[in-house]
């Protein structure tokens, strides 16, 4: 049921950030800066980092920071969920990829020659088939953390690609 607000043609919620919250902070950081092809949009002192995409942002968040900087950061009222420690935790645990990005590019071929190009994955898929109301190309990639990242666009296979 919709809440009053979104009744009347408000929206009551925006999305203001997608948080990663990542291991290697340094690591994930140039993995997300060659992928993505843009800068940093902002940061707070090694604690978290964002970049500007398309109107919102993809924030890696700093796991071990809180812990190492207990004395940096100021918590008040009910913490016990995401304490310094619990991030640690979270992002040391095996991840199970329940999360996955989607990214759409022009010409998937060019982009999975890119991607390959850069070295920055040992788990990057060859480009991919699936067929459900309409051909669907893909590859997949993960980040340092283990997270999915898939990558889809206009694709032409070659002769034979795809055949059985």
């Amino acid at each position: 049921m919709r809440s009053a607000l979104a009744q009347k043609g408000n929206i009551p919620m925006h999305l203001g950030s997608i948080y990663l919250i990542v291991n290697d902070f340094g690591k994930s950081i140039a993995f997300y800066e060659k992928l993505l092809e843009i800068p940093l949009e902002s940061g707070n002192n090694g604690r978290f980092v964002s970049f500007a995409f398309e109107g919102h942002r993809i924030s890696l968040f700093n796991a071990r920071f809180d812990a190492k900087n207990p004395d940096k950061v100021v918590r008040k009222g009910e913490d016990a969920e995401v304490s310094g420690e619990t991030l640690r935790v979270i992002a040391a645990a095996p991840n199970t990829h329940k999360f996955a990005f989607n990214f759409w590019i022009e010409d998937l071929r060019a982009e999975y020659e890119r991607v390959k190009g850069l070295n920055i994955t040992e788990n990057l898929t060859k480009i991919k088939y699936v067929y459900y109301v309409a051909p669907y190309y893909y590859f997949q990639l993960t980040d340092p953390d283990g997270n999915m990242i898939e990558v889809t666009g206009s694709y032409t296979p070659q002769n034979g690609e795809f055949d059985e």
